[in-house]
Order: C-alpha cells, then sequence, then structure tokens
C-alpha cells in the first residue's frame, strides 16, 4: 500500500511541467554515471539524473557529425549521390571503420551507411573533410552547432568520438542534438539507422557487410535508432529512440560497465516514459486555428494555420488541462502564404510548456496609398 501511495505522489510531480523527475529517487538506470529520458518533438525533459555532468562520448559523438552532414544535404552542397574521394588522413583513423583506402571513392548514401549502422571513423572524417574542406574546420564547425544549439556541457575535438580529454559532452546535450537530428533528418534519417544490417561496396569484389552497433533495434519495440558508442575512458554508451503510438521517446545512458548492462538500462528508462506518457495533438498541421482582422490590407482577415503538428506530452494518470494563446508579431501587410505571422503558446497552470509557429494561409495584399486614403474619408461620411 505504502508503495502504490509513493508511486502516484511521483507521477503527480510528473505533471508539474517543466519539472524534472531524478532518476535516483526511482533508481532506474542505476548503474549509468547519467542519464536522460525526453520526448523527442518538444524536447521535455521526462526523468534524468546527473544528465549534465561532462562525461567522454565515444561514438555517440557522431550524432553531431551526421547533424552537419543532414545540414548540408537539406541545404543542396551535398548530395546523397555524390561520389567522394578518401583521404590519406581519413583511411588512417582507427577503432572502428569500413577500411577505406587513400584514393577509394564512395558515396554518401554509403558513407552514411558507414556511419551510422558501424560508426565508422573513417567514414566520418571523409564526410567532414567534403564539408569543411579540412577535419580541423569540420570540428570547427561542430563546435558552432554546440553553441547554437545551446548546449553548454559539451566540446569537441573531433568527429568521431576517438578519446581525447577535451572531448566531452553531457547526457542532457546528447538529447538534445538528438532530437535537432531527428527534426531535420526526418524519414531519411530513421531509413538507414533502423537497419540492423545492410552492403556497401555492393557492386565489387570488395562487398561489405555492415552490422548494426545498436542491438536494441531486434529487441525493443518501436526501436529505430540511434546511435552506440564505447572507449575505455567513456565506458558503454547509447543514445536511443523508439516512437509508440505517435509517441517518440529519446533515452541516453552513459558510462554503462557493459553492453548488456547499457542496453537493459536504456529500455528501462524507454519502458518507464511509454507507460506514463502519451502525445496529445492539439492541432494538425495546416489546420486553421483561428480567422482573425486584418487592417490596411485588400482582405478583411487572415485565416492562421499551423506550420506543424501541435502536440504535448501528457501523463496518462492525470487530469491537468493544457490551454493555448495567440501571439501575433508580424500582421503588417503584405504577408506572403506561408509566412510565420506568430506563435500559439502552449500553457500548463499559467506556464508556457511549448511554442509553435502560426503562418497565413493565403496571401494577404496590402492597400495602396490612395485606397487607404478612400477608406479614410470614407469612414468620416
Amino acid at each position: 500500500m505504502i508503495k502504490k501511495i509513493l508511486i502516484c505522489l511521483f507521477v503527480m510531480l510528473l505533471c508539474m511541467f517543466p519539472k524534472v523527475v531524478y532518476a535516483e529517487d526511482l533508481k532506474l538506470a542505476p548503474n549509468a554515471a547519467s542519464s536522460v529520458l525526453m520526448e523527442a518533438s518538444t524536447k521535455q525533459v521526462l526523468y534524468s539524473s546527473h544528465e549534465t555532468d561532462k562525461l567522454f562520448p565515444a561514438s555517440t559523438t557522431k550524432i553531431m557529425t551526421m547533424i552537419l552532414m543532414f545540414e548540408a544535404i537539406n541545404k543542396g552542397t551535398l548530395k546523397w549521390d555524390d561520389v567522394l574521394t578518401c583521404s590519406a588522413y581519413a583511411a588512417s583513423m582507427g577503432g572502428s571503420q569500413i577500411y577505406l583506402e587513400e584514393g577509394e571513392q564512395m558515396s554518401v548514401s554509403d558513407l552514411f551507411k558507414g556511419i551510422s549502422i558501424a560508426s565508422a571513423n573513417d567514414a566520418c572524417v571523409m564526410v567532414g573533410e567534403r564539408i569543411a574542406g579540412t577535419n580541423d574546420g569540420f570540428v570547427k564547425m561542430m563546435n558552432e552547432k554546440a553553441k547554437e544549439l545551446n548546449l553548454t556541457n559539451t566540446h569537441f575535438m573531433n568527429p568521431t568520438g576517438l578519446h581525447d580529454d577535451n572531448h566531452y559532452t553531457c547526457a542532457l546535450d546528447l538529447g538534445l542534438m538528438a532530437s535537432y537530428l531527428i527534426q531535420i533528418g526526418g524519414d531519411r534519417l530513421f531509413a538507414t539507422t533502423s537497419l540492423y544490417d545492410s552492403y556497401i561496396r555492393e557492386n565489387s569484389a570488395q562487398k561489405f557487410w555492415l552490422v548494426n552497433t545498436n542491438k536494441l533495434l531486434k529487441s525493443y519495440e518501436g526501436a529505430d535508432g540511434l546511435k552506440t558508442g564505447y572507449t575505455k575512458e567513456a565506458g558503454y554508451c547509447i543514445v536511443s529512440t523508439a516512437k509508440r503510438n505517435g509517441l517518440r521517446l529519446i533515452a541516453v545512458v552513459m558510462k554503462e560497465s557493459e553492453p548488456k548492462v547499457r542496453n537493459q538500462e536504456v529500455s528501462q528508462l524507454l519502458d518507464y516514459g511509454f507507460s506514463l506518457y502519451e502525445n496529445v495533438i492539439l492541432f494538425k498541421k495546416d489546420d486553421i486555428i483561428e480567422k482573425i482582422p486584418i487592417e490596411n490590407a485588400r482582405q478583411k482577415s487572415v485565416e492562421v494555420v499551423c506550420k506543424e503538428d501541435v502536440v504535448y506530452v501528457k501523463d496518462k494518470s492525470a487530469q491537468d488541462e493544457v490551454t493555448y494563446e495567440m501571439n501575433y508579431t508580424n500582421l503588417v501587410p503584405p504577408i506572403k502564404k506561408g509566412e510565420t505571422i506568430g506563435h500559439i503558446l502552449l500553457m500548463r497552470s499559467d506556464v508556457n510548456i511549448a511554442s509553435f509557429e502560426v503562418v497565413s494561409k493565403d496571401d494577404i495584399e496590402a492597400l495602396t496609398l490612395p485606397e487607404k486614403m478612400y477608406n479614410y474619408f470614407k469612414a468620416f461620411v
């Protein structure tokens, strides 16, 4: 009976967003040096322990490498079918690799397989050199991106995760990196990270079999990514993501003693999240929220549309109510169709828990000066 009462108390605490319930309280992932459980789209932290402690990330570093790769692809400066040539430096990488040789050519698509499935250090350096010109330039980009994402406990020395005393991050920052990568990578990201095995160099005599280092893909329902890591100094780490019933969670554990324990404890975190929480969709993408009057425009009003799904995370056992407020920042015509005109603010107990952009459904044309003058005089006739 006492145990049931304690569990209820902890559930009540979880409802008080954005308050975090720490893993020490319920002894989840007890063998991890740090851990985080996060909802992917809102970045709401559902559970954590020592989440800001600076630790060595090993190959979970490659999440940032993949972020810069997807950004380059989304900008059009890099394409999946681009064929890159391996430098001597990339070929010299130790640790996990796909044994690229100096001068060997490989497509970006296959290099991404090497990075995300086999954790290939040589492929990371090869892609980084293509994006930034040099490996050092790419590392600089990694640190600049970390600042842009407000990763306050992160510093990179390489794109691979090979050990360096000045190369560190924390569980919370890894969760935030994973959330951003999922946002920009979308289905194309999961099309590869969800593969348990695959091949590269398929049309050559050196056909090479890749086996995913993330064993949860076969053992955990809904798992489709994201990145494991290990060095002697970092221990066994994993940033895992899974999706069930529309709810995507990100779970991170760092510095575990062995892979079996790592997988068990990250699964425990995910189980906890899926058992207690659910996603609630308040509005869907392209839903019309309201129609509001607009001045100095040929149209009398503008229809306000959701740019993306408006969602929040709800404790299944809680009776809390989420309301919304509109905050308009751009209602001066002309306004183009799809242009951001403000935000919808989700509120729980007078606390802003999330913000989503809203856009104009149609082009809104501004009145000409003669039209403004005509309306002005008309108002006084």
